[in-house]
């Protein structure tokens, strides 16, 4: 597989309400630092390296930029980094951020933002990015409870002219259901991958079935979460790797992107030769064989 010639454009397309992006994107949590994101002792990334990642990304065909304020290690800042790196815009490329979670200067997790709050966590993606609105915009919520108010809040925004698409991220079907009497969802993002619950499938399945797109975030880094990829892998994973002549990281990707075409990649990387493989997973194809032997594996982890 010569991953250095394919581009996200393999992966085929989606919409998130009228903007068409290939289906591997890119994520930029773990842009800012080397290692575990959010970590207090993180090491800044190089700037030139971190810059260097997403114009690549872009030449490789990403259009499609997961990225959030509280995206920041000491020194770098994801959003910050993108402006810089990708200013002025192209006009196919689509950036997501999200609002709910917050940190302070010190990197301190703060409580969720309350609906009042919600407008400057949406200014200060604005000014980071230097946008004068924002494409989409994820409400990212903790627990179960009604989203009403905030999602409320910001489908003001949207209709102020701030934020163009709105979509719910780490969520349940029924905050799906409640957003969608506010305003129209164009996507969920929710944690999803090998391992994943028969709950998390069916959620998928109701997305593809309402047009929405389904973004999972950790569908390489599993049960590593922020800490990034999972060495954690079953043999039937690396059986299946080694047939195809490319890593396990790819596979896991790839039978991601296989679960609908509604389905979106977000992988992130500070690397270059790990942002060629993630592109190139777009195009490898799984049989229907491989496929059955990965499903079992569903519930295995979560």
């Amino acid at each position: 597989m010569t991953s250095q010639t394919i581009t996200a454009a393999a992966s085929g397309t989606w919409k998130l309400g009228d903007l068409t992006v290939n289906r591997v994107g890119f994520g930029a949590m773990r842009l800012p630092q080397h290692g575990e994101a959010f970590a207090a002792d993180a090491v800044p990334r190089d700037r030139d390296q971190a810059i260097g990642v997403l114009r690549r990304a872009v030449e490789l065909g990403v259009n499609h930029i997961d990225t959030a304020a509280f995206y920041f290690s000491p020194l770098r800042s994801a959003n910050e980094l993108i402006n810089q790196a990708l200013a002025p815009y192209p006009d196919d490329l689509v950036i997501t951020t999200k609002v709910g979670p917050g940190r302070d200067p010190s990197g301190q997790w703060l409580a969720h933002a309350t609906p009042e709050q919600l407008r400057g966590q949406v200014e200060e993606n604005l000014r980071q990015l230097g946008r004068d609105h924002l494409d989409v915009v994820n409400l990212r919520i903790v627990g179960t409870d009604s989203i009403a108010e905030r999602f409320g809040a910001l489908a003001e925004l949207r209709e102020a002219g701030l934020i163009r698409h709105l979509g719910l991220s780490n969520v349940r079907p029924h905050h799906l259901a409640e957003a969608q009497t506010i305003a129209p969802v164009v996507c969920v993002q929710n944690m999803f991958g090998i391992g994943a619950s028969p709950e998390q499938k069916e959620f998928l399945d109701i997305c593809g079935e309402q047009r929405i797109a389904f973004v999972p975030f950790y569908s390489i880094a599993g049960t590593g979460r922020t800490a990034g990829a999972t060495t954690d892998h079953s043999p039937q994973v690396h059986a299946i790797a080694s047939t195809h002549g490319v890593s396990t990281a790819q596979i896991r990707l790839a039978w991601t992107l296989h679960q609908g075409s509604h389905v979106l990649a977000i992988p992130g990387t500070g690397d270059l030769d790990h942002l060629a493989q993630n592109v190139a997973a777009g195009s490898l194809h799984l049989s229907e064989d491989e496929l059955t032997a990965l499903d079992p594996l569903h519930h295995e982890t979560a």
